[in-house]
């Protein structure tokens, strides 16, 4: 397990332990790991410093939120782009010297970290109620814990362009752009935002601060207001809530409200689209039932450099320059290699793409993004750090060196073994057995009442699917025109006259007294009619750049601006993608929306030709639950007849002539 998931599992039993509230830390005062009860506290005991146990023998000193338990600073070691927290043993001791130096020393005496503020005139040190660590000379601050943040940005901090949050091989970073940026090991960007209403701008100091109510935003002399850069869900909401940002070790940005369990935004949706997240060699993909982000190694000619941790990698079982056979290259469909720092970038196909990568002494392995999209990315020796992604709607292809034979991943029936199989059998023998039982139960009762009940005037016509349906949670019924007709006695009892028609007296099958109310003069609208769904059409309009068709009508002698109506239609078609990876959540919505981050093309939703049978078929049946019933036409032969109601979604311009007629309906309401 992480350190950094220890030390959250391990930090909420430090709530039990009583504690000095004391604002200033004089000089010469120390914290024992051997003594995790004693802690320094800000003035209202909202947070604390003090040791977390991260394993049996190893402490580290974090600063923390009381209430949750969560830290939002801690001693860490940076060295070649990693962090890590600083580690000492149960004998460790976390000093504020009488030179003005903070220091973190192990039971031998060795310092294992520092403020190195020490003959910098430091006379006090002082934890605020905001979760800052300072230490002062005078009314000057030498040195802060906001100023040299770790993984976490909490409200009233500022993060400039000279500081860093890091966790592990990961750090994220304010660019004197005003861009805001994700990094693998200090090289390679995967993940960059940046503001369009400042990009032309020439920002003196940006900083990033977290508001209170859930805004992360961008300040700056040159600006006359702040620009909103990310939104919490729930941002606006519960001014009390304690939010903060948190840089995680699996390399996503996340903000978080109340606790590390509620997070309410992502930079990135798809984890997947993490580099390295798998480590080198690895490849990213999702469990299809708890749709959680899994590693594996491309085939069996890998095997993972550690059976613990799949987030470590893999490596080949048989190094491609030590192979005595043959090279081949090993295909992996609807997978992707990142392309960032690709060596080389060829415009050829995939199969070119991949002849070129064979016969590149350098090369390691390529991808194709489709064979529509000829672009072949290529990656090279000695930089061969490979991060792959698969997924069933990437149409990419890549290639991977190997030392051949080819040797496959097992189709997932085959790894799961035989007491899984034995597990699956089990369950399928039992749901046979219940389903059986009930469709049997259902058959005896059928039946019983068919020899008892199929002659009784009672249970006559529509009773039996009335009886059904009546026991239905709110199910409404439909009853033919016959049946009206047989319980209101030919509609001979009238009752009186409303707007839409006479009232007459009925009774039901079950005796239930019931008015029976005929309306006239509706229409009904032909079954002829076009079911295409409007979603379909405006697709259709929005890739012939016909937006103006898309405007509602009543608009057309307005002023309107088609600038935000092409950022709603391409928000509107995001947000109906198939794929929950592809879907905007409701804070980059918002982004969008406002014109604060550019809105890349959609893609055509796949629900939208794929889902229009079907939307009709649901259209129509939604017509046979209904409490009215209308006369047969004379033209049917049917006793009863049944309307078909018309999407919502259907275009205005389909609904212009439709044929129509006047028919006959009834309403019902028991008496």
């Amino acid at each position: 397990m992480k350190p950094h998931s220890l030390r959250l599992l391990l930090l909420p039993p430090l709530l039990f332990f009583t504690t000095t509230s004391t604002a200033n830390i004089n000089p010469g005062s120390s914290l024992y790991a051997s003594n995790r009860s004693q802690t320094w506290s800000s003035p209202n005991n909202t947070f604390f410093i003090g040791f977390t146990q991260l394993g049996p023998t190893s402490y580290t000193v974090s600063i923390s939120y009381r209430t949750a338990g969560f830290p939002i600073w801690t001693t860490d070691n940076v060295a070649g782009g990693t962090a890590s927290a600083a580690v000492v043993d149960s004998a460790g001791e976390f000093q504020f010297l009488r030179n003005g130096n903070l220091r973190l020393i192990n039971g031998s005496g060795a310092t294992v970290w520092t403020s190195n503020t020490a003959n910098l005139g430091v006379t006090s040190a002082s934890l605020d109620d905001s979760g800052n660590l300072v230490l002062t000379t005078g009314s000057i601050n030498a040195w802060s814990s906001f100023e040299n943040p770790t993984d976490t940005l909490v409200p009233l901090q500022n993060l400039t362009v000279n500081q860093t949050l890091r966790s592990g091989v990961y750090s994220f970073r304010l660019q004197s752009s005003g861009n805001i940026s994700l990094k693998w090991d200090d090289r390679v960007v995967y993940w960059n935002q940046g503001l369009s209403s400042v990009s032309a701008l020439n920002l003196t100091s940006p900083s990033l601060q977290l508001q209170p109510n859930g805004i992360l935003t961008l300040s700056d002399a040159s600006l006359r207001r702040k620009e909103n850069v990310a939104f919490a869900n729930d941002y606006g909401e519960g001014g009390e809530i304690m939010r903060f940002l948190r840089l995680s070790s699996d390399g996503n940005l996340r903000m978080y409200s109340g606790g590390t369990t509620t997070m309410t935004w992502a930079a990135l949706s798809d984890q997947c689209q993490v580099y390295g997240y798998c480590g080198n060699m690895g490849i990213c993909s999702y469990n299809e039932s708890s749709f959680s982000p899994i590693c594996k190694c491309p085939s069996l000619n890998f095997e993972a450099v550690d059976v613990n941790d799949s987030r470590k990698g893999c490596k080949r079982k048989l190094d491609v320059e030590d192979c005595v056979g043959n090279v081949t290259m090993l295909e992996l469909k609807q997978t992707k290699f990142f392309t960032f720092q690709a060596q080389e970038i060829f415009n050829t196909g995939i199969t070119a793409c991949r002849g070129n990568c064979f016969s590149s002494a350098s090369c390691i392995a390529s991808t194709s993004l489709t064979d529509t999209n000829i672009w072949c990315y290529m990656k090279n020796t000695p930089d061969d750090f490979v991060s792959g992604y698969q997924g069933p709607v990437l149409l990419s292809t890549s290639y991977v060196k190997v030392c051949g034979p080819v040797q496959p991943n097992p189709s997932p029936s085959k790894q799961s073994g035989g007491d899984k199989k034995c597990w699956k059998l089990w369950v399928r023998v039992v749901v046979a057995v219940v389903v059986a039982t009930i469709l049997g139960l259902a058959a005896l009762v059928g039946l019983v009442w068919w020899f008892c009940c199929k002659n009784s005037p009672k249970f006559g016509g529509v009773w039996a699917q009335y009886t059904l349906l009546e026991y239905a949670s709110g199910a409404p019924v439909h009853f033919s025109y016959k049946d009206l007709h047989r319980w209101t006695k030919g509609f001979k009892d009238k009752l009186g006259a409303g707007g839409f028609g006479a009232v007459y007296r009925g009774v039901l099958a079950n005796r239930t007294v019931v008015a029976v109310k005929q309306l006239e003069g509706i229409e009904q609208v032909s079954s002829e009619i076009n079911q295409k769904k409007f979603s379909e059409w405006a697709y259709g309009q929005f890739e012939e750049g016909n937006l103006e068709a898309i405007v509602d009508r009543r608009l057309a002698d307005q002023d309107v601006d088609m600038e935000q109506v092409m950022r709603a239609v391409q928000v509107s078609f995001w947000c109906i993608q198939e794929h929950p990876s592809q879907r905007p959540t409701m804070g980059k919505v918002v982004q969008m929306l406002e014109g604060i981050v550019k809105i890349a093309r959609p893609p055509t939703p796949k629900a939208l030709t794929e889902g229009s049978t079907s939307a009709n078929l649901s259209s129509k049946d939604s017509g046979h639950s209904t409490n009215e019933a209308s006369p047969p036409p004379p033209s049917l032969s049917s006793s009863s007849f049944q309307t078909e109601s018309i999407s919502p979604f259907i275009s205005e311009r389909i609904m212009e002539k439709p044929s129509s007629s006047l028919l006959k309906s009834f309403q019902i309401k028991s008496l």
